[in-house]
């Protein structure tokens, strides 16, 4: 099933430079394809990230173009990109930065790390410890980082686009329930069908190299200015009270099923309405459904929640679970 239907529908009167920044977007959606084949709803899903200054944790088995992925969009979006390789060695200053003696004024002066940026890269996270999962924490929660007590503040916007590979591989330690919560969205990048990975030869064999994204024919179709007239729109964006209530009514049926040992919190209820609101922007309208409700859902919420273990050896997942949510919490009309 895929997350995000189809973008369509007549554009909602609206202000120009909310116009522009939709118009941009799409454009950028389509600069990507350039490079990623069969994984739109992983770029839609960072797109809305973007919108809604929300980080995002992309999941999949390695050489599914994950790290493409997001260098693409950087490109495309004008936005300064960084990456951070997670290794088992990796310190917590190697991320965030920290004070080097100067030998000449005999001071120690704050070296930035590569979390100082507007899109980072976080590649294989959870192939490190986590004291150093943990140092992001404060970068993703408060946009800034504090080195021996003073705060510095983040460039605006930042995002965080963290890779890791499915739980079960080896060498890889699970992210904390606080750090997972932290993050907007969690998108799955599954391995592609025949036609689309026949189509991805085919471009290697026409000679792409997804180490020169510029010789692919990617280019800067939109910048930084684009996202905060398409945020700004996406503030202004209508709920109803009973769509309201439909949110908090999914939030909570989590927190009741009998599967799940933790349902989704508060944060989660808050993420669901942001990000259905930048949804319905993408699709032109100025007010949110309760489909866009649905089609964000399980994106949104597949992370917050933790089953319980013995239905987990049942073979029930939070997938299942979210479906059972979906098809029984009363829709609003």
């Amino acid at each position: 099933m895929t997350e995000f239907p189809p973008t369509g529908g007549s554009p909602a009167a609206a202000v120009v430079s909310s116009d522009g920044a939709r118009a941009a977007l799409d454009r950028v959606r389509a600069e990507v394809a350039k490079a990623i084949v069969g994984q739109d709803a992983a770029v839609t899903g960072l797109v809305i990230a973007l919108l809604c200054r929300g980080h995002v944790l992309l999941e999949g088995v390695p050489g599914v173009a994950k790290t493409l992925l997001v260098r693409a969009l950087a490109a495309a979006l004008r936005l300064e990109t960084a990456r951070v390789q997670f290794t088992p060695d990796l310190m917590p200053g190697d991320v965030t930065g920290s004070l080097v003696y100067d030998a000449r004024t005999a001071e120690f002066s704050f070296r930035e790390g590569p979390v100082f940026t507007n899109l980072l890269l976080a590649d294989e996270i959870n192939r490190t410890p986590p004291k150093t999962q943990a140092s992001l924490l404060e970068a993703m929660e408060e946009r800034q980082v504090s080195v021996d007590g003073k705060p510095r503040p983040l460039p605006s916007p930042f995002v965080v686009a963290a890779t890791q590979n499915p739980v079960e591989y080896e060498g890889t330690y699970p992210l904390p329930e606080a750090q997972l919560d932290r993050f907007l969205l969690k998108l799955t990048m599954p391995l592609p069908p025949r036609d689309v990975e026949l189509e991805v030869l085919a471009r290697h064999a026409a000679g792409f190299d997804p180490r020169d994204l510029a010789a692919a024919g990617i280019h800067a179709v939109a910048g930084p200015e684009d996202l905060v007239a398409g945020s700004r729109a996406v503030r202004g964006v209508a709920v109803a009270p009973e769509v309201m209530g439909y949110v908090v009514d999914v939030v909570r049926a989590t927190r009741n099923s009998p599967s799940l040992a933790l349902g989704v919190s508060p944060r989660g209820a808050t993420a669901l309405l942001a990000t259905s609101r930048a949804w319905a922007w993408m699709n032109g309208r100025d007010y949110v459904t309760p489909d866009d409700v649905k089609a964000l859902a399980r994106p949104t919420l597949r992370h917050r929640a933790q089953l319980r273990p013995e239905a987990e050896l049942e073979g029930v997942t939070v997938e299942s679970v979210l479906e059972s949510v979906l098809a029984t919490v009363p829709v609003p009309r």
